[in-house]
Order: structure tokens, then sequence, then C-alpha cells
């Protein structure tokens, strides 16, 4: 049963057999007479209460076996109105948290089905869904689940997918202290909050693409994006924030300065910056300590790219760091474990040797030293093939001659 002290109630008026009458009847509005009565047919039977059986209020089973056959005919929106859908599907989700607890398979499958059916509407009936699946002031689907419920967070994820798909998604009014007050809330595993909370900033980077940058509505986004991609422990990417207009468009915001550092800077304009903006981490939900191992794993990461096929001491990388040579190898195995960095270590040598690395952005610098890479790899090339001549000629298979040389790199 719904648990109404943390759920919005629907309270609808007739015997369950009247209401199940009601669904039957919209659901087969779109059929001729003929076909309608014979569809209604089966319904009629299984409502009615013959002698020797209980009522209906007093038989779950009987309400349960009827429910389900309903539900197994719910397969549109229906033809009704934006009113009439409303109110029809209002009253399926009540039977449904009425009939079954929210922990139960039976409720997750059919709100699974429920799903399915209302992630397909034709583009001139979105608004109704949205309405139907969530609204705060209205009894839909989202409110009607209990708060702790793992079905809110199915039920969301429908919607986020629904108006990202339709490019709709200012219509879902995100916001940060209401998500962050439904993850403490829902009952689920913390990964499966973690891969809620990782696919926000792609969302919200739509939602900031597709407002004016110099919308209100635009710069809320954006900031919003900014500080959820900076929160965020598994985030590191963030060169893509900056080709979009609506976050150049809040570049006086302080936000803005400290996105730059995570972009370009090291540990020290980090520590630098938070310094001289005491405020700003709490305002924005910011978590000091985090946002410090972010920009270390950052710093290594970039230090690695510049060191790529080399090693690198455990010295260099303590002094990076700002740590203790000790602590040297936990930070190079969280490195390797955020996807930024790839090498072996060496505790004899006390040394991590590179094999490959991700830069934070690819510019002139990072173009340079692909060149110097291409080039060593040219040279190293060149003497494999030389070697391989002077071996053929002294087995007699080639002629005495000038050795191969690669052709000179163009521009």
């Amino acid at each position: 049963m719904v648990n109404t002290a943390d759920s919005v109630s629907i309270f609808a008026e007739g015997t369950f057999e009247e209401q199940i009458q009601e669904l039957v009847v919209y659901i087969a509005r779109n059929r001729s007479e003929e076909e309608r009565t014979a569809f209604i047919a089966p319904f009629q039977a299984a409502v009615t209460t013959k002698d020797g059986q209980k009522p209906f209020d007093q038989d779950e089973e009987r309400r349960k076996k009827v429910f389900g056959m309903v539900l197994a005919e719910v397969t549109a929106l229906g033809e009704g109105n934006d009113k009439e859908a409303e109110g029809f599907f209002n009253l399926v989700f009540a039977h449904l948290l009425n009939l079954y607890s929210p922990e139960s398979s039976e409720a997750n499958e059919y709100v699974q089905s429920l799903l399915t059916t209302l992630s397909t509407p034709s583009p001139n009936r979105l608004s109704i869904t949205y309405r139907i699946l969530y609204c705060n002031r209205l009894s839909n689907l989202f409110n009607v689940i209990p708060r702790a419920s793992p079905l809110r967070l199915a039920v969301y994820r429908t919607l986020l997918s629904l108006a990202t798909a339709n490019d709709n998604l200012a219509a879902l009014q995100i916001e940060q202290d209401e998500v962050k007050k439904w993850l403490s809330e829902w009952n689920i595993p913390e990964e499966e909050k973690a891969a809620f909370l990782k696919s926000l900033p792609m969302r919200m980077q739509q939602l900031a693409k597709s407002l004016p940058a110099s919308s209100s509505e635009a710069k809320s986004a954006a900031v919003d994006l900014i500080a959820t991609a900076l929160r965020l422990p598994n985030i590191f990417d963030f060169d893509p924030l900056f080709k979009l207009d609506a976050i150049i468009a809040v570049k006086d915001n302080e936000l803005f300065s400290l996105l730059q550092i995570f972009l370009n800077s090291e540990l020290p304009e980090f520590r630098a910056w938070i310094q001289s903006h005491p405020t700003v981490a709490e305002k924005y939900n910011l978590d000091v300590t985090q946002l410090e191992r972010k920009i270390r794993l950052l710093t290594l990461a970039s230090l690695g790219f510049k060191h790529v096929g080399l090693n690198l001491s455990y010295t260099d990388i303590a002094e990076a760091l700002q740590v203790e040579p000790s602590d040297v190898e936990k930070w190079v195995i969280d490195v390797i474990r955020a996807g930024l960095l790839w090498g072996k270590l060496s505790q004899t040598a006390q040394s991590l040797h590179i094999s490959r690395a991700t830069p934070r952005t690819f510019e002139r610098e990072q173009w340079e030293i692909l060149e110097k890479r291409l080039l060593a790899w040219k040279s190293g090339l060149a003497g494999v093939l030389d070697v391989v001549a002077n071996a053929k000629r002294l087995t007699g298979h080639l002629p005495a001659q000038q050795p191969q040389q690669l052709a000179p790199a163009t521009a």
C-alpha cells in the first residue's frame, strides 16, 4: 500500500467496479460500436460478483486479476483529450499502488510497462505526457510513488530520455537542490545514484545549447552545468563546456574562472582560487576536498601526457601533486582507474612508465607535443629500416646501396 505520509494521494469517486468500467470505456473509445461492446464484455463479466463470491472490496486477488486485464490493454495515451488522458492514467496509478507494494516485483513490472507506453507519444502530446509522469502540482506517477522507492528513478529517467529526444529539457526545470533531495531519499545503490548524476551534465549541456545564450534561463542552466560538472567526482572532461555559447556568456560568473583552472591549470592555482573565493564552495554545494582530488588527478594526467613513452620518477610526481613520495602509488592507481592515464609502476626504480595519457584539451601546446613524438617515431623507424637494409646486404639479398630513407614529412 502507498504510504500517504510521503506520497501524493489520488481520490477517485465510485466503487472499484465503476472505476474499472470507466477505464475500459476510455480504452475502447476509438473502436466501432460492435467492437467496443465485444471488448467491454469480458470486463463486465469479470467485475460481476456471483453468488458465493466475496465482494470486490474484500477480495484483493480478484481486484488484482481484473486490474491486470486492464493494464494489458493500456498501449497508448488513448483518444481522449489531455484532461481525460491525465485522469485515466492517474486512476491507473491509484489502483496500481493500492494493490501492490512499490517494492514488489509486480509493481516494478507494471510501472516499467506503463513507462514504455508513455515514452513514445506523438509530438503534439508531449506536454500531457510530462504532466502524467511528473508535475509538482498534480497527482501523477512520480508523486504518487513513495519518496524512497527506486521506481521514482525509473520514472525520471524516462522523462529525461523523452525530453532529450524531443529537445525539450527546459520543460523539466531541472534544479540542483531538488535532485540532491531526491538522491538522499531514493533507496537505490550508490552506483545507481552515481550513474544518474553522471548523466545530468550531458542533459544540462543540451539544455544550455537549446536556449539563446543571452537568456536568463540559459545563463542559469550554464552556471548549474558548471557546478554539476565540477561537483561530480567522475567528470574530468571540461573542454566541451567551453564550446557552448551559454558557458562563454557567464564568463563573469565566479565559477567560470574555476572551470578554467580545471581545464588549464594545476594545484597551486586551484588553492589560490579557493583562498580568494572562500564562500563560493558552500554557495554552490562544492566539496573542496573532492575538487582538490580532481585537480590532482588532472595534473598527473597532464604530466603524463608530456612524458608518454618515458619514465616519471616518484619524486617528480610527488612534487607536482604536492604529496609525499610514499603516497604516489595511491594517486597513480586512482588516475589509472579514472581512465586518464595508462602506465606501469616500478617500485624498484621508483618510477612510472607512461604508455598513454589523456590531455585536458588539445590546442597548440598539445599539437607541438604530438609533432615531437611523430618526428621521434619517424627517426626511430628510419633507423629500423637502415638495420634491415644492412642485414639484407650482408646476406647477399640486396646490392650495396644507400639505406632507404623515409620521405620528408609534409606540413
